[in-house]
């Protein structure tokens, strides 16, 4: 059975450091509705902190797309969907961004119609990955065709419920009340930037620069200060942050004291650090510090107006401030195209897991004498950071042998 390296619970989107130009596709424009249609809104499913949602591609579909405020061209990461809709790519570019590996390839074409709700857009720009090597299917136990972000942001008011997973988009010139607190941004390579005050272990206070970035699902990832790599706190766990176009990204997680943005404090704020080289030295925008995830932002109701450069952030109802980890040291991933079969990853070293020899491969039958088809793998994801020294039966298919392991969750950070 393969593994799924790469992929811990807060997992890094870095397609932010997409590194070519909008300029080079011929007819860029907007969303719009037909008719005297001013708004809609649908519903999203959210998944470890990602968000969702259901496009229509040339009149098929649906297909299902996480909305990132961190892309600026439409990404098609399964390069199925390039065969199943007969497109004619436009050209070959080479994708460099984070990550230790060599450059990638992708098609580039603008010639796709692209439906969310009742609003299209006729000539979107895209780039199609020759190889799905985010394995966001595997991950996130939905199956995922691509990303969504920019050119959505840019033609509506876009309104983000969590707790009642709705999006809801209006025309930019439609009255609209504005709720919570007004945050300035600043629009650079088509992504959102935005100012928080962070309180470091040390007590150093530093006023950071970050992404407003809903396709990550950590809380936040500081990543450099003053162009060198961000300070680690004292006690940290090595980890393997996720998938950058070029390779793995290496780094760890800690937690700084506090947080804060939009008038709300938080405090003990788990934090991710990716190793230096992988990540912020590759970055053309070197002033920004890190990204805003949404295992952070989740906890607001969210408006963003990118015509006038403001998003409001107003403290949603299930508002909670809590930020947990992983207390297992193992990380699941659902086998390809199966999305009800669980298997085991990478075990970090002496953590829980690895104490109730648990290992890479085995196959998650049963949680607490429940049948593996009762379980979502953001059902498990949530079970395994739930609660330090709750104890979990799992029956396990290690090479056709059924056994029964003892994981005692523990808060590793």
């Amino acid at each position: 059975m393969k593994t799924c390296p790469g992929f811990t619970k807060k997992i890094f989107l870095f397609i932010l450091f997409f590194q070519f130009s909008c300029s080079g596709f011929l007819m860029a424009q907007s969303f719009s509705f037909e008719g005297k249609r001013e708004k809609d809104a649908i519903d999203f499913k959210l998944v470890k902190n990602l968000i969702i949602i259901p496009i229509y591609i040339n009149n098929k579909g649906p297909f299902n797309f996480i909305l990132d405020t961190g892309v600026g061209p439409m990404i098609i990461t399964d390069p199925s969907v390039m065969d199943s809709l007969h497109l004619k790519p436009i050209r070959i570019t080479k994708l460099s961004g984070i990550g230790n590996g060599p450059d990638i390839e992708a098609y580039l074409t603008d010639e796709i119609k692209v439906q969310v709700g009742k609003s299209s857009i006729s000539n979107m720009p895209t780039a199609i990955l020759k190889e799905d090597l985010f394995n966001l299917s595997n991950f996130v136990g939905v199956h995922i065709h691509g990303l969504i972000g920019y050119y959505f942001f840019n033609s509506f008011i876009v309104k983000i419920n969590y707790p009642s997973r709705r999006l809801a988009f209006s025309l930019p010139d439609l009255p609209v009340k504005m709720k919570g607190i007004k945050i300035p941004l600043e629009m650079i390579n088509n992504k959102p930037y935005a100012w928080a005050n962070l309180e470091l272990q040390n007590r150093e206070k530093i006023k950071a620069k970050l992404i407003i970035d809903i396709g990550a699902s950590h809380a936040v990832s500081l990543e450099s200060l003053h162009e060198k790599a961000f300070p680690l706190p004292e006690k940290t766990i090595e980890a393997n942050l996720g998938m950058g176009f070029t390779g793995l990204i290496g780094g760890h997680i800690g937690r700084i004291n506090s947080l804060e943005i939009a008038g709300v404090t938080f405090k003990n704020v788990l934090s991710s650090f990716p190793d230096y080289e992988d990540a912020a030295a590759k970055s053309n925008v070197k002033e920004r510090n890190g990204n805003l995830g949404s295992d952070l932002l989740k906890f607001f109701d969210l408006t963003f107006d990118y015509q006038n450069f403001n998003v409001y952030l107003k403290p949603s109802r299930y508002f909670k401030k809590v930020f947990e980890h992983d207390m297992s040291g193992m990380e699941v991933y659902v086998e390809e195209r199966k999305f009800n079969v669980f298997i085991v990853g990478r075990i970090e070293p002496g953590s829980p897991a690895e104490l109730a020899d648990i290992r890479p491969g085995d196959q998650i039958v049963s949680i607490n004498f429940k049948p593996f088809e009762e379980y979502s793998l953001n059902d498990i994801d949530l079970l395994l950071k739930s609660a330090e020294n709750r104890r979990i039966i799992l029956l396990l298919n290690r090479e056709n042998k059924m056994i029964y392991k003892l994981l005692t969750l523990k808060r590793r950070i």
